[in-house]
């Protein structure tokens, strides 16, 4: 896979798009800016789809679902029996994304990328590299080759999905185990220590805490990852959940739809796209920071602001999908309020140098 070529093929921001937008919301009869974040995101979109009539009435999350070896040092709470329980109960409609998912109006994708136990439910598709990976802490946790398997399938759903005339995607998750694979790479890729970027997930103990820190210091020791090279670090300390979601921002941005992060796990993802292909960040939205220590680090070295900050740590999309309201509060003014000529007020104007963008950066 020619990443060099992938990234050349990805579409730039398209500024007229960008500009009319822009223009739009500074046209509506309200303070410049007053929507910061809100505001900032549609004119993304806008860049992103070249056309500031942006519309997100189709919407689809897809949640990656896979087994993690490292499982069996005993960093988790829960075992990886419950990948496969919660992957079936979304698919059956009744998990917490779920719901989540009814309520906004957003279809949902549960994607089998490689558990341990081959699901029996209807509405899981397959797309299964393994059985799971292999355990971190005694060696690389796949094959190169099954790390570009598990981001071509990403890149695939990308364009099934616009194929299918969805507008924004969002991504999600389900795999016991995936805050350590999500750590060790973030502490790779972000130069920082195993216990800055380390949190404890489902609910770990102190003595569960230090344990995992002391299971990703010996996988690093183990595998001497190339943080030069994205795909040495995900394929020796990664998971197939992780790389599929990799291959979904990819194909986001060469297909230009927008592509909301969820949460610490989808950020880590996110950054190892954006080293294979820096271009990839064009097609990215935050959604929310997660209560995990690494995960402002990550939105910080992506350049990206979230939208929510509610201390959110569920996974699944759910903080992905949380957003999808707020994009709808923000559409509606941008498509539906009144404007200044219409009410017969006069145009704000930025005063002293002050612009939206300012506006925008005190609200973060």
């Amino acid at each position: 896979m020619d990443f060099t070529a992938l990234n050349r093929k990805m579409g730039q921001p398209d500024l007229a798009a960008i500009t009319a937008a822009q223009a739009q919301w500074d046209n509506l009869a309200k303070p410049l800016g007053s929507l910061g974040l809100l505001e900032a995101a549609i004119v993304k979109i806008a860049g992103l789809r070249q056309d500031k009539n942006v519309r997100l009435d189709r919407r689809c999350l897809l949640v990656f679902c896979a087994d993690n070896g490292v499982v069996s040092e005993n960093v988790t709470q829960a075992g990886s029996e419950i990948t496969l329980l919660v992957a079936e109960n979304i698919a059956r409609g009744c998990s917490s994304v779920s719901r989540m998912a009814q309520l906004t109006r957003t279809d949902l994708l549960t994607v089998d990328m490689g558990m341990a136990c081959l699901p029996h439910t209807p509405g899981l598709l397959d797309c299964r590299i393994a059985a799971g990976t292999a355990n971190i802490a005694q060696g690389p946790a796949m094959s190169r080759v099954e790390a570009l398997q598990a981001i071509q399938t990403g890149i695939d759903l990308a364009f099934s999905c616009r194929e299918q005339g969805y507008d924004i995607l969002a991504t999600g998750e389900m795999g016991i185990g995936n805050t350590t694979t999500s750590s060790a790479i973030a502490a790779t890729l972000l130069g920082k220590s195993v216990d800055e970027v380390t949190g404890r997930g489902a609910g770990l103990t102190d003595e569960g805490l230090t344990r995992k820190i002391a299971v990703i210091e010996r996988a690093l020791a183990v595998n001497r990852p190339d943080a030069n090279d994205a795909i040495d670090v995900l394929a020796k300390l990664g998971g197939f959940d992780i790389a599929a979601m990799t291959g979904l921002y990819l194909g986001g941005a060469l297909c230009r739809l927008p592509v909301l992060l969820d949460g610490v796990i989808s950020a880590t993802a996110a950054l190892v796209a954006c080293r294979l292909c820096p271009a990839a960040l064009v097609a990215m939205l935050a959604s929310h920071v997660s209560a995990e220590p690494a995960a402002r680090l990550l939105l910080g070295a992506l350049g990206l602001r979230p939208l929510i900050t509610a201390e959110l740590r569920l996974g699944e999309g759910t903080g992905a999908v949380a957003a999808l309201p707020l994009l709808d509060l923000a559409l509606a003014v941008y498509h539906e309020a009144a404007t200044f000529n219409d009410t017969g007020m006069d145009n704000y104007t930025p005063q002293d140098g002050y612009t939206a963008q300012d506006a925008e950066e005190e609200i973060c």
